[in-house]
């Protein structure tokens, strides 16, 4: 079985290409084993997020790593006078995106395209939302994202990263959630695709990725504020929340 390296072992370009290899060659599968990495909680961890949303300037939500959309879509179902853009650098995975849009009849009002999280095609100022949903993990300049995510929203806006990671709020459940990653996960990743090696990493991915206390600090740095973090499902996943603050964003 093809196997990648710890996320600890790969240089940023390395990680890129990592990660474009993965979402490439699991795309028509990577529905079906969301939901077997979280459970189907993710259904309810993304209708969370578009709860919190808050819209009144441009009435536009930017989804970064959109993935197959599910993000972006389920912020148009739940706001009907929004528009939406769609990003994400792997363009199978788009296309799996752009099929559901069109089956749920709103591809006037959502816009996928293929770009880079860390150079964000739009103007300063575009967006009362931007959000990035499990994708933040994947990105080695984690800084560098933010900035971007914080210059294309409007002053005041919203910038929200919801993100697994592996600080369970409750003790007994680290031991059961590191199991399931390690081992469970895996496992039954192998029952609907013949490459588990990508579920291997994404599960490494999850142990890596910072520590809510430490993310927030990121946020700030990028020049958010007013930066809190909601703990969803024992702490298996948290959404952060920043704002743009009033004055301009360096670099804008």
């Amino acid at each position: 079985m093809k196997r990648y390296p710890s996320v600890t072992r790969l240089d940023p370009e390395a990680r890129k290409r990592v990660v474009l290899d993965i979402f490439t060659t699991a795309h028509r599968s990577y529905d079906i084993l969301n939901r077997l990495l979280s459970l189907r909680r993710d259904i309810g961890w993304r209708r969370n997020t578009v709860r919190r949303m808050r819209f009144s300037r441009t009435m536009r939500f930017l989804d970064i790593a959109t993935g197959t959309a599910d993000l972006a879509i389920e912020a148009a179902i739940r706001n009907p006078l929004i528009r939406v853009n769609g990003i994400d650098f792997a363009r199978p995975m788009l296309g799996i995106g752009r099929q559901k849009v069109e089956a749920l009849g709103l591809s006037p009002r959502i816009e996928l395209s293929c770009a880079d999280a860390l150079e964000l095609p739009f103007p300063a100022s575009s967006f009362d939302v931007s959000a990035i949903a499990f994708g933040m993990r994947n990105i080695p300049d984690k800084a560098r994202a933010l900035r971007e995510m914080a210059r294309v929203t409007v002053p005041g806006g919203q910038v929200m990263v919801l993100e697994m990671t592996f600080a369970p709020s409750w003790p007994p459940f680290r031991v059961v959630y590191g199991f399931y990653l390690r081992r469970i996960l895996p496992g039954l990743a192998r029952l609907v695709t013949s490459n588990a090696a990508p579920y291997y990493y994404l599960a490494d991915s999850i142990m890596k990725f910072p520590e809510p206390d430490a993310f927030d600090l990121l946020m700030r740095q990028a020049g958010l504020v007013d930066v809190v973090h909601h703990g969803l499902t024992f702490g298996a996943t948290y959404l952060h929340v920043g704002r743009v603050p009033p004055r301009a964003i360096e670099g804008e």
